[in-house]
């Protein structure tokens, strides 16, 4: 028998499938929630632990170290604390560290951890050029889960869930990757791309295709096309490159960024000083708006903003860094003094060194 239907009944179905979509949108939010408040408390308790975590972590790279090239060179295995460690391995710059990596991408396994890395991470330095930086599959984590920890603590701090619902845009770089000694290897940022998990991937924007636009003139004006009649919520990348999407969309539509996205409530940005740009980002979003301070960078993700009520950025002293502070004055000299967490004094400044 055939099925007929009437124009009010196919509204009404189509009704129904927005609504559910709708629905299935906000469970994702509602969900969202009790995790943001566990990993939350989480993250709060670290902080009392922060010094144990950080002896436990150095213990554990101690022990998984001792079994490499690096760990027999420095003879790791009769290393038993921080004191002996910073006795046992100096400070160095990438240049010094370089014929490691170079044994890496011949082929040789447990050099500088064990196995092989499952990444290199490509990077330009200011006096070392480009730089590879293995990132193993016991660090990838702490990429990931970094990111995700700072979007979580920001939802239990203020209670605004309502951006998971939306698209969310991380300007990053192409998600190629190209092979080093056998080696996936690429910018972070490319890599990351890899492992955004699957809850996320359909709020995720630009597509794969446009991420892997080499030239950035090119891709900017891509990302622009699939994102100006999306509803972004999240706008996530360094302050240079959102300010010139930014731009680009104002020439677009001729108005702010608040009224062609005006439900964007959150604006992720690290790897510079925000200072800087914060005065024209907020001008060209046309109010202000919450934003999230990151510090990833290729050697680990070594903190993210946990508060919204104090300035700086929390360590991420439990996933898997162990963080050394020279202080400022020692910066240059051939040994400089170095500290661990427990040394170091709240108010002077440290260079950052991480293992």
């Amino acid at each position: 028998m055939a099925w007929k239907c009437k124009n009010n009944e196919i509204l009404r179905v189509w009704a129904f499938s927005c609504r559910f979509a709708r629905m299935n949108m906000k469970i994702k939010s509602f969900l969202a929630r009790p995790f943001a408040s566990y990993i939350y408390k989480v993250i709060q308790k670290g902080m009392s632990t922060a010094v144990a975590d950080q002896e436990a972590v150095l213990k554990e790279l101690l022990q998984v170290g001792a079994k490499t090239d690096f760990g027999a060179e420095h003879k790791l295995g009769e290393v038993k604390n921080y004191t002996e460690f910073s006795q046992a391995v100096p400070i160095r710059d990438y240049e010094q560290f370089s014929p490691y990596i170079d044994r890496i991408k011949e082929g040789r396994h447990n050099v500088l951890w064990k196995g092989l890395p499952i990444y290199f991470a490509k990077t330009s330095g200011t006096t070392s050029g480009v730089k590879y930086i293995p990132i193993s599959k016991d660090s990838i984590s702490n990429h990931i889960n970094t990111a995700r920890n700072a979007l979580l603590c920001y939802m239990a701090a203020t209670g605004n869930s309502a951006f998971s619902n939306g698209k969310m845009i991380f300007l990053s770089g192409s998600p190629e990757l190209e092979r080093v000694g056998g080696i996936p290897t690429g910018r972070l940022s490319g890599i990351v791309n890899h492992h955004i998990p699957g809850y996320l991937r359909t709020n995720q924007l630009p597509s794969y295709e446009t991420n892997c636009i080499e030239d950035w003139e090119t891709k900017l004006d891509k990302i622009v096309e699939e994102t100006v009649g999306q509803n972004m919520t999240l706008i996530s990348g360094i302050p240079p490159w959102v300010q010139m999407y930014f731009d680009r969309l104002t020439e677009l539509k001729g108005m702010p960024v608040k009224d062609i996205f005006p439900d964007f409530s959150v604006l992720v940005h690290g790897g510079v000083n925000f200072d800087p740009y914060k005065a024209r980002l907020f001008e060209s979003i046309g109010k202000k708006i919450d934003t999230i301070e990151t510090f990833p960078a290729s050697e680990g993700f070594f903190a993210f903003q946990d508060s919204r009520d104090h300035e700086g950025l929390l360590l991420n002293t439990n996933s898997g860094i162990f963080f050394e502070f020279i202080p400022a004055g020692e910066i240059g000299k051939d040994r400089p003094v170095r500290l661990s967490l427990k040394e170091v004094t709240t108010g002077e400044n440290y260079a950052l060194v991480g293992i």
